[in-house]
């Protein structure tokens, strides 16, 4: 099954440290009504019809299932060819930056800026979320040691581990607080113990953060464990 190309990294956003979760509508869920999405004669969606209640939510399915193609019309990027769907009561074809402002995504693909250390990065997306830029630096600091970078904050990008990457790449994703991240992949590449790491850390995010998740895996044993 042949699924549209990854969207590009979008601002994502969180939390400072475990503070008491911010205030959030009471629709922060996503729901589909008859979705239906095509890439050419390909059906990826066929009159879908679902909802991702609160909490760490799997989105479970092998590769090329449409995982990604839903993360995409979540976040306004791609147009659904029928039905409708909401995120937090919005629909993000019509109001995509306001949902995008509301949601964070870390995508499946290593595609972040290789010379830019972590800490700058994280900040410069607190920055494009409207956050000012002395808060952003105290966020993206408060962040990085929440994800376990505290040390390696100050480090480029391109000299991190993969495992490393993740975890930069879920900071950017809820530096601005949002009221749903979007994890495409986010063990891919990782070794046992950096899964075991990510995993438990991802439900910190859902629990300790208040934000709710939806992570995307094809390893049934992965999303079991969330």
């Amino acid at each position: 099954m042949t699924s549209a190309p990854p969207p590009a990294v979008v601002p994502p956003g969180p939390a400072p440290a475990p503070a008491p979760a911010a205030a959030r509508p009471a629709d922060a869920v996503v729901t589909a009504r008859e979705l239906t999405k095509r890439w050419g004669s390909h059906v990826v969606f066929d009159r879908a019809s679902f909802e991702i209640g609160s909490g760490v939510t799997g989105l479970l399915g092998a590769n090329g299932t449409g995982k990604t193609t839903l993360i995409g019309m979540v976040l306004g990027l791609h147009r659904p060819d029928g039905g409708s769907l909401r995120v937090n009561g919005l629909d993000p074809e019509t109001a995509g930056a306001l949902v995008r402002a509301r949601v964070g995504y870390a995508p499946e693909h290593h595609n972040l800026p290789p010379d830019i250390r972590a800490h700058d990065l994280v900040r410069h997306i607190a920055e494009l979320h409207g956050i000012p830029a002395r808060v952003a630096t105290a966020r993206a600091n408060d962040i990085l040691w929440q994800v376990g970078l505290g040390e390696e904050r100050f480090r480029a990008v391109s000299t991190m581990s993969t495992g490393q990457r993740q975890r930069v790449k879920l900071a950017q994703a809820i530096v601005h607080d949002p009221v749903l991240v979007l994890l495409d992949e986010p063990t891919d590449g990782l070794d046992p113990v950096q899964r075991d790491d990510m995993l438990a850390l991802i439900r910190r995010v859902g629990t300790e953060f208040g934000i709710d998740v939806v992570i995307s895996s094809h390893l049934l044993e992965e999303v079991e464990r969330i």
